[in-house]
């Protein structure tokens, strides 16, 4: 049996690379997982707005919404565009 002799930078170069992949995988992931409708919950996180606020912006139509049920939806997409709109206002 023929016995290998590891040393620091091999270890170092091994860990190296496996963090490497590991992010190039988290990333992909993040991407192919990303939502393409948010909850109401979702949005006031995303927005640090109050359930009051968010219902007043759906009631004037500054954020639409689709509800399906109980549960009201709202897209990302529209969501981002508004949050681009109100940052090129300024």
């Amino acid at each position: 049996m023929a016995v290998e002799i590891i040393t620091r930078e091999d270890l170092m170069s091994f860990k190296h690379e496996l963090l490497n992949d590991l992010r190039d995988l988290l990333s992909a992931t993040k991407v192919s997982q990303q939502k393409k409708w948010l909850k109401t919950r979702e949005v006031i996180k995303m927005l640090q707005i109050s359930p009051g606020t968010l219902q007043n912006y759906r009631v004037n139509g500054t954020i639409r919404y689709t509800k399906f049920g109980n549960t009201i939806y709202y897209s990302l997409q529209e969501i981002e565009q508004l949050l681009e709109q109100g940052r090129n206002s300024q």
